[in-house]
């Protein structure tokens, strides 16, 4: 059985591209999901000194 080596280096650099953009995806969701929680936050206090 022959290794088609010029398959595997194809599929080797798709899979290594799939892996940065996974990690590039989740590395933005995440900085927009703290965003979202410390404005969410800054909303809470600013009600809860509005009530009293």
């Amino acid at each position: 059985m022959e290794i088609n080596w010029k398959l595997l280096g194809i599929v080797a650099v798709v899979l290594m591209l799939v892996i940065v953009y996974t990690i590039r995806k989740n590395q933005k969701d995440k900085k927009e999901y703290t965003d979202f929680l410390n404005n969410e936050y800054k909303k809470k206090i600013e009600n809860e000194t509005e009530e009293r």
